[in-house]
């Protein structure tokens, strides 16, 4: 009774193994078939520490300041660069990528299953539009610190406007935003 117990408690074991040794190459010489490849660069700057990760606050929205001007005024947020270094590079580009609107293409859809008729816009201090996954114009930079500024806005939906259907409620969404040194 015991020789029986230990032989069925190494017969996985022993299975295993022998599954090992079939899928083993005989010549014990592996074919390449794994290229890994990448660029290693330069950044002109750091991100200041705590801006990694921005949390944006749009406040209370009526419906009804949508359904009057279709949009809310942009709120600005601001990116924090430090030990900039314009030997590396002299000017700062950004593309904001997420989820976009199916209904306002370029703006942010928010997250989660309920349709509320409004969508996420993004655009710099002149009021000039940033649509999702386009990099934006050139910022110059200088050395050391430097701050470059966005605006976020709520923006209504066409239809949902026209037939007053925003639904009401809380809303978030998440877009990750990617720097470059051309």
């Amino acid at each position: 009774m015991r020789a029986e117990s230990i032989s069925k408690r190494w017969q996985p074991v022993v299975i295993a193994l022998l599954g090992v040794s079939l899928i083993w190459p005989d010549d014990g010489v592996a074919a390449s078939n794994l290229t890994l490849k990448g660029a290693l660069v330069a950044a002109a700057c750091k991100i200041k520490a705590g801006d990694e990760t921005l949390a944006i606050d749009l406040g209370v929205v009526t419906s009804a300041e949508l359904y009057r001007y279709t949009r809310t005024i942009g709120k600005t947020f601001q990116i924090h660069l430090e030990d900039c270094d314009t030997s590396i590079s002299n000017s700062v580009t950004t593309t904001f990528s997420g989820t976009e609107s199916i209904k306002l293409p370029g703006l942010l859809a928010l997250g989660g299953s309920i349709e509320k008729g409004v969508a996420i816009g993004l655009e710099t201090l002149a009021g000039t539009p940033l649509p999702l996954n386009v990099v934006s114009d050139r910022q110059a930079l200088s050395n050391g610190a430097n701050v470059i500024a966005f605006q976020v806005f709520l923006k209504g939906e066409p239809q949902a406007i026209i037939n007053k259907t925003i639904v009401p409620g809380y809303f978030a969404a998440v877009s990750t935003f990617t720097l470059g040194y051309p």
